[in-house]
């Protein structure tokens, strides 16, 4: 059921299992060792750290006895940990050796709910001391499962309403939200899971063996795994470090492998700098087999049979590349560009998927067939259990009932959430008679897919995933002095933020006499020193801030006319309009980030 691979003096070695035998067993002791501590029904319990053999055995213990089982993550940024600690009450937390000291940084604020910290690995004598006078009790994993020896526990009886798990998503206003999931939310997404792949003859089975690395406090990767426990296959983790991702993946040689769209990059951009360098024949012999099964695959041919000869002298090293035994890459999270997910298509050797969903929908709501090219750039059709219907954006001049259908992508159905914890307003928000209202912005394809074509509220993911609310940051960089305006912009393709900036024409003036920089206010602002001047003042106000570093702006274009209303850039009230901006300035930006790009190439 789960593995992890060995590590002798510093050295990881093969995966060593443990069997659904064993797993239970543990997961049996953990539950005794937890009620004689005092943990019933309805308790909250923490999980914090990298995912590992610990973490799946904990939320089953949950899962077993009816605690609500809450992921504690640090990608929220600092402070987040202590907020969902308090805010969930969070009573007892399992956590991650080397995250223990992160831990007791939350205290005292955190102890006046958790008393109980229960380390994956051992715990060091001072630590004990520490978390003593903090009020804390702490065990190390072996310690903590002796407690209930010789106790048994009858389980309780579990209702499909009942919450099984709260997991804490960005806020757009600053505070994280707590998605209530319920017990059938995840049964619902795991059987429509199964029935989509066995529709188009890819069912799950015992022989699947997955491999864990996306943070399995995000419900993407918990519904896979959900999946893969459920017919009974294996799962092994990575060991933490993305660079040795593919040395992990050559040892595990997984057969499902879901990624975001920031590594599925990274697989590209390797493979292209293999080929850049790999001379000029392998380069033709590459691009020769390349378009003969992609031709073929556009005629309709699966990707198995559109060059099987090309697979095997050309691909081949790219599927070995990923174990060797990959059939299924499934993205999500982010947009995957189509010409990754093209090229994945052809030289992986197996099926690219993608899908869209969200953590109030329990991830996968949309997913791509495999083999289908027509899907390309798309999400794919809804998955079998949820129905789907657009809304009409009239500001933004979406239309759900026009021609081509565009508007807000409303959901409904067992896989949504229960609400926002303590949130009762906020759910009221988005959950109206039923319909989930997601924010996002879609186009109804001609064959039944859909297609994100924008963000209704002025937020977006970055390629990682990461979200940004860009009228927050504006307003830390707005109080920049040598600017008179910025507008932030970023997109789910790309993994870092840029900025368009009205500098102070006064304060870059006066910086020019001082630096030598000729030539009047225009001429100063396409200087290269006074962009690295602007950019260096914004990158101090968000690190004095405590910006999260994607969400430091990392290139800019210095505008010298202000944004206006005359070139309909702003409303009468001086609201920026966005799409307005973006169209304005498309080239621009198009640049800033070519410039970027091969700066980082060439190491600058």
């Amino acid at each position: 059921m789960l593995g992890q691979r060995e590590i002798v003096n510093e050295k990881a070695g093969k995966y060593e299992w443990k069997t659904y035998k064993e797993v239970y067993d543990i997961v049996i002791k953990l539950g005794n060792s937890l009620r004689s501590c005092g943990f019933e029904e309805g308790g909250k319990c923490g999980i914090y750290g990298a995912n590992c053999p610990e973490w799946i055995i904990s939320m089953e213990a949950c899962n077993a006895h009816g605690l609500y089982c809450i992921p504690l993550y640090d990608t929220l940024g600092a402070g987040a940990v202590e907020f969902i600690i308090s805010h969930a009450e969070v009573a007892i937390a399992f956590v991650e050796e080397k995250k223990i000291p992160e831990l007791f940084k939350t205290c005292p604020n955190s102890t006046k709910y958790m008393k109980t910290v229960v380390s994956f690995g051992g715990v060091k004598p001072e630590q004990k001391e520490e978390a003593e006078k903090l009020g804390l009790v702490i065990h190390a994993w072996d310690e903590f499962l002796k407690l209930g020896e010789g106790k048994q526990y009858e389980l309780p009886v579990k209702k499909k309403s009942d919450i099984c798990t709260i997991m804490y998503t960005s806020g757009t206003t600053g505070d994280p939200k707590g998605v209530l999931i319920s017990n059938e939310s995840i049964v619902t997404i795991t059987t429509g899971v199964m029935h989509f792949l066995q529709s188009v003859n890819e069912s799950l089975t015992e022989k699947d063996v997955y491999i864990s690395y996306l943070p399995l406090a995000h419900v993407f990767d918990l519904a896979i795994e959900e999946c893969i426990i459920q017919v009974g296959g294996s799962i092994g983790f990575w060991r933490g470090d993305v660079k040795l991702l593919i040395e992990d993946l050559g040892e595990l040689k997984p057969s499902i492998f879901c990624a975001v769209p920031r590594v599925l990059d990274r697989v590209y951009t390797g493979l292209q700098q293999k080929l850049s360098v790999g001379g000029f024949f392998k380069k033709k012999v590459f691009n020769v087999a390349f378009s003969y099964k992609f031709g073929n695959m556009k005629k309709g041919q699966s990707h198995v049979a559109a060059a099987p000869f090309c697979d095997k002298l050309v691909f081949n090293k790219v599927k070995q590349g990923l174990g060797g035994n990959v059939r299924i890459i499934l993205s999500g999270a982010a947009p995957l560009a189509s010409h990754i997910e093209s090229f994945l298509r052809v030289v992986a050797c197996c099926h690219v998927l993608q899908g869209y969903g969200l953590t109030e929908s329990c991830a996968g709501t949309f997913v791509t067939f495999p083999d289908d090219l027509d899907m390309l750039g798309t999400v794919g059709p809804p998955v079998p259990n949820v129905d789907i219907r657009l809304e009409s954006v009239p500001d933004m001049e979406y239309d759900a009932l026009g021609s081509t259908p565009r508007g807000e992508i409303c959901i409904r159905g067992k896989t949504l959430f229960s609400g926002y914890h303590k949130r009762e307003d906020l759910t009221k928000e988005v959950l109206i008679d039923g319909w989930f209202h997601t924010g996002d912005v879609g186009e109804w394809q001609p064959d039944g897919s859909m297609k994100i074509i924008d963000r209704k509220k002025n937020i977006f993911k970055l390629a990682q995933g990461e979200y940004v609310a860009v009228e927050s940051l504006e307003n830390v960089y707005g109080q920049v002095e040598a600017i008179d305006s910025v507008w932030v912009y970023g997109n789910s393709f790309e993994s870092f933020l840029i900025a368009v900036v009205n500098p102070t024409q006064r304060t870059l003036e006066s910086w020019a006499v001082e630096n030598g920089v000729d030539g009047d206010f225009n001429s100063i602002c396409q200087n290269a020193k006074a962009k690295a001047f602007i950019l260096g003042e914004l990158v101090k106000a968000g690190r004095e801030r405590k910006l999260k570093g994607f969400e430091i702006i990392r290139a800019v274009h210095l505008e010298p006319v202000a944004f206006d209303i005359e070139r309909d850039l702003l409303t009468p009230t001086y609201k920026k309009k966005r799409p307005q901006l973006l169209k304005y300035y498309q080239n621009v930006i198009d640049e800033i980030y070519k410039a970027a790009k091969e700066g980082q190439g060439s190491g600058q």
